[in-house]
């Protein structure tokens, strides 16, 4: 039996039809996971579907759990020493369904096959993801009647919560989750066609800004000129940390520089708009920097939210406040526990001491990235290219952001994302789907991988 077995019998697996029942098991369970009232569901995954599918592959499965955390599923396949052990990572949570808001025909809780996609609630986020790596590796066990590795896996449920509880797993059970490198899945491709591998993600930090100028409304007929507008002076807060072409202000909320190895890495990658995605802007951000560059190697600061007065219905009225919420997307080479004291400071020089500078609990992501260098990338490259006969792009981190901090800092892996979704996929929107061509192909490239790992001597 050879590599071309396995990944013919990984993608057996999806022209079956078994892909398709295996996947729309899992995403009939409505595991919403800011929803109070999906626990049952939250649970079922993990025991139902995750735990049978494990063991059957011949992992020991335990489910644990932290005080104010949902569950975490540990699975172990030890075969032998002297080889890789891989650590695998998925979330069975999803966001909220948005039940009528889907197209007609179509719903987050049965999935839905129509005009090459299978629609439905994780089905890019992130259930087929790793419904795709452990089918896959089923697909290696069967073929050599061994992984030829060790493998762990861990599954969360809360990701979309912000993954609550997942750091302080990380180091209880960092013994347990040891292991020479992560591969995992979750994410976009570059584009829909593109295989891409990227090695790390963004940092996400959101911080509120607000003036509260006076305890009530002033007519601005009788007051106009004589009391201060909340409105405008934030809006000119806002305009002093970002310039009028989307660059950043304030150098302690961007790196020094685009080393050399990420602006190398990034030197062939073209960012696209794709059928379903916005015109891209080139004008916007960093000067001097590319959009790929601007995306998967530099830092955005972004205004997500702006509020003053009354937006549903103006009265002519000074306000007494403004508030907006920003959020800085950071790479590696940002020190996050900077950034807020960075913006008071920055304020305060140019006048605007009255802003009130305040974080969002529980919504901090550390940047990371593996160095494009590293000997692991150019092994998973090469094995991509041997499935698919293209070379995939490499991202040193994507524009997004997820807990790969837990696996870099914490367990200190050298961590390999593999995506099998692409950017217009609508992963917390409507109408989320997954492609059929991106499944099948993902199922082939995870399949080359862990044989080829099984083949890797440390």
């Amino acid at each position: 039996m050879s590599r071309q077995d396995a990944v013919a019998r990984a993608t057996g697996y999806f022209d079956s039809g078994q892909f398709q029942a295996d996947l729309g098991r899992r995403v009939s369970l409505k595991t919403e996971s800011k929803n109070p009232a999906r626990v049952d569901d939250i649970k079922a995954y993990l025991r139902d579907e995750m735990e049978p599918c494990l063991k059957q592959m011949g992992f020991s499965v335990s489910i644990e759990h932290l005080d104010g955390a949902p569950p975490f599923l540990i699975a172990e396949r030890f075969e032998r020493a002297g080889v890789p052990t891989v650590l695998g990572y998925g979330h069975g949570d999803v966001v909220a369904g948005m039940d009528s808001a889907w197209e007609e025909g179509v719903s987050p809780w049965t999935m839905t096959e129509r005009q090459g996609r299978f629609y439905g609630r994780g089905t890019a986020d992130n259930k087929g993801q790793h419904t795709i790596n452990l089918a896959a590796m089923q697909a290696v066990l069967e073929t050599r009647g061994s992984l030829g590795f060790n493998a762990k896996f861990l599954v969360e449920m809360g990701e979309e919560r912000g993954s609550p509880g997942l750091r302080q797993f990380c180091t209880a059970y960092s013994e347990q989750l040891k292991a020479d490198l992560l591969i995992a899945s979750d994410g976009p491709r570059l584009k829909d066609t593109q295989p891409t591998i990227f090695l790390g993600a963004r940092g996400s930090l959101p911080f509120d800004l607000t003036i509260k100028a006076r305890d009530r409304e002033y007519h601005s007929g009788n007051w106009g000129g004589a009391l201060s507008n909340p409105g405008a002076q934030l809006a000119n807060a806002i305009a002093s940390l970002i310039g009028p072409t989307g660059q950043i202000r304030v150098a302690e909320l961007k790196p020094s520089h685009l080393p050399s190895s990420v602006r190398q890495a990034l030197g062939d990658c073209v960012l696209e708009s794709g059928d379903d995605g916005p015109e891209i802007d080139t004008w916007w951000g960093e000067p001097g920097l590319t959009p790929a560059e601007r995306v998967f190697g530099w830092c955005s600061l972004e205004v997500l939210a702006f509020e003053t007065g009354n937006p549903a219905a103006p009265v002519n009225a000074i306000p007494s406040k403004a508030y907006a919420r920003l959020q800085l997307r950071y790479v590696d080479g940002v020190e996050p526990v900077s950034v807020l004291p960075a913006v008071r400071a920055h304020l305060e020089r140019n006048g605007f001491g009255m802003v009130e500078v305040t974080p969002v609990q529980g919504d901090v992501y550390r940047a990371t990235r593996l160095s494009p260098d590293n000997p692991w990338v150019d092994w998973a490259v090469n094995s991509i290219v041997k499935t698919t006969g293209r070379k995939p792009t490499v991202l040193p981190n994507f524009g997004g952001t997820l807990p790969n901090d837990c696996f870099a800092d914490i367990l200190k892996l050298p961590t390999l994302w593999v995506p099998h979704s692409y950017p217009a996929c609508a992963q917390h929107a409507p109408n989320e789907h997954l492609p059929l061509a991106i499944a099948r192909e993902g199922l082939a490239i995870m399949a080359g991988l862990y044989w080829d790992l099984g083949e890797k001597k440390l």
